[in-house]
């Protein structure tokens, strides 16, 4: 069982344990019309509570939900351990497992040390859900892992940053602390606590019920800070982290609720590289200091941007994106905007197309000849509308609502040339005396090969196109390359380089040839 600290008498502000369950003592003493001491917990998680800190009328202390808080018995509530006994159950026990509250932990993946030199000498300590909740005798931290570069202190009974700086300030050479699933209080100048973290470079603080108010008073503490971890807080309103965090590389702030006309108080962090907003609830974006086709300079250095799970609707909000400097690594999953395509393929190669210095999509590298791909597709899939906004006449004075649409698309013009005009008709109606195409397929490497002549649908899609191919010139299971090229585009070919497109995607007209290669 787990040691009481039986030396210590209750007090408000304690963390206690309870049939697995962590909570903050609230209140202390008698509830009538019962004898003896209660503790009002509010539990980390309200649904395990059955009142607001009321009982029968009489308000005994107050909760951040309703139904967060309980009355327990003194005896019934754990008060955990120090670091040192801790880790010395964690890392000396003789056995697999070890009792934590009513459950049992079993410990995977740590060797067991064995002797006071060999714990010297360890640089990572994991007392994840072991119940520390203070330091313990004077010195005995430094005393036993002196060289800890690495704490993880996650889901622990830890009240107060004061307590927690006791036990980092013995950890001389702590750089990454991990402190997630507890509630830390601050009741004094956070400034006078920052020796005690001023080697961290990386903090996680993922389910603290944080606020940003309070992430701020307390960064003073971290002066070298790169990464921050703030996942599933109470953050809503963001505002200008004025001479803090100035070296944050990595902040994450997915799962909160924040409101989004204030993210751009994050903007002037100078060297901030990765930007997690996922399942925020982020909808749109606005860099006022740019036009379509310029660089803003908010988030100067951001280079990776995570916006899976949210409410993006809009393809103008892609737009926005292309004017930041530096954004080469994007996630976007599950966002409505995705849904608008059928195929996921086009959403992506839209994606890419939209933005011109993209590497990585959705975790997925994108290649250089996929971006070209995804670039020529573009222009023939809104090449009409470019016809229609003056794109022939004078390619410099395009209507302006298209060139907010489509900022990158005088970009593109000047890359890959402008598009036909008969490569880019308007679709016919789909009755099927107007779908059938008369195509004749080359194989221009092998001059054995006659010319076969087809009739297709023009909304045939190109697989089912390379299968015919497959059945019909009795190829091996080989890699087939198709392009097409016709009286008007002069010797010209155009890649047919997406399997999932139809043939009217790429313009393919009646009596067109398409060139059959393999590998």
């Amino acid at each position: 069982m787990m040691k009481m600290m039986d030396e210590k008498e209750p007090r408000v502000g304690m963390r206690v344990t309870c049939d697995g369950h962590r909570g903050t003592v609230r209140y202390v003493g008698p509830v009538p019309p019962t004898t003896g001491v209660w503790l009002g917990v509010e539990w980390d998680d309200p649904e395990r509570g059955k009142h607001d800190g009321s009982h029968e009328g009489v308000q005994f202390f107050t909760c951040r939900h309703r139904t967060g808080g309980s009355f327990v018995r003194p005896a019934k509530a754990q008060f955990g351990v120090d670091y040192v006994t801790a880790v010395k159950r964690r890392y000396e026990d003789e056995g697999e497992e070890m009792q934590v509250s009513s459950r049992t932990v079993v410990m995977v993946g740590f060797e067991r040390v064995r002797n006071k030199e060999m714990m010297d000498q360890l640089t990572e300590v994991c007392l994840r859900r072991c119940e520390v909740s203070g330091p313990g005798p004077q010195n005995q931290i430094r005393d036993t892992t002196p060289h800890v570069e690495s704490l993880d202190l996650s889901g622990n009974l830890l009240a107060s940053w004061e307590v927690l700086a006791a036990i980092t300030a013995q950890l001389e050479s702590l750089r990454e602390l991990q402190i997630s699933h507890n509630r830390l209080s601050l009741s004094g100048d956070p400034s006078l606590l920052s020796p005690a973290f001023s080697c961290l470079t990386l903090l996680s603080l993922n389910s603290c019920a944080l606020t940003w108010t309070q992430v701020l008073q307390c960064a003073p503490m971290w002066p070298q800070l790169e990464e921050l971890y703030l996942s599933d807080n109470d953050i809503t309103e963001l505002t200008r982290p004025d001479a803090l965090l100035r070296n944050l590389r990595v902040l994450d702030l997915s799962e909160n609720p924040i409101r989004q006309e204030t993210l751009l108080e994050l903007a002037h962090l100078p060297w901030l590289e990765k930007l997690n907003l996922s399942s925020t609830g982020f909808s749109a974006v606005h860099f006022s200091d740019a036009s379509a086709g310029d660089e803003t300079a908010a988030f100067p250095a951001l280079k990776t941007l995570s916006l899976d799970d949210n409410n993006i609707s809009e393809w103008c909000v892609v737009n926005e994106l292309e004017k930041l400097r530096s954004l080469v690594h994007l996630s976007c999953r599950r966002n409505p905007l995705l849904q608008k395509e059928k195929n996921p393929e086009t959403a992506r190669q839209i994606i890419i197309a939209r933005l011109g210095r993209l590497t990585l999509l959705d975790m997925r590298k994108v290649e250089s000849d996929e971006r070209r791909g995804a670039e020529l597709d573009y222009c023939k899939m809104f090449g009409s509308a470019w016809l229609r906004a003056g794109g022939v006449s004078d390619p410099e004075k395009l209507n302006t609502h298209f060139l907010s649409d489509h900022p990158r698309f005088l970009s593109l013009i000047h890359k890959y040339g402008a598009p036909d005009e008969g490569e880019l008709r308007e679709q016919k109606p789909f009755a099927l005396k107007h779908q059938l195409l008369t195509v004749t397929f080359l194989c221009p490497e092998d001059a054995g090969r006659k010319p076969i002549e087809k009739k297709l649908p023009e909304s045939m899609i190109v697989q089912k196109v390379k299968g015919l191919l497959h059945r019909q010139l009795k190829l091996p299971a080989v890699r087939l390359k198709l392009s097409y090229t016709c009286a008007k585009l002069a010797g010209r070919e155009i890649e047919i380089d997406n399997d999932l497109k139809p043939l009217q995607f790429y313009s393919v007209q009646d009596g067109d040839s398409i060139l059959v290669r393999w590998s």
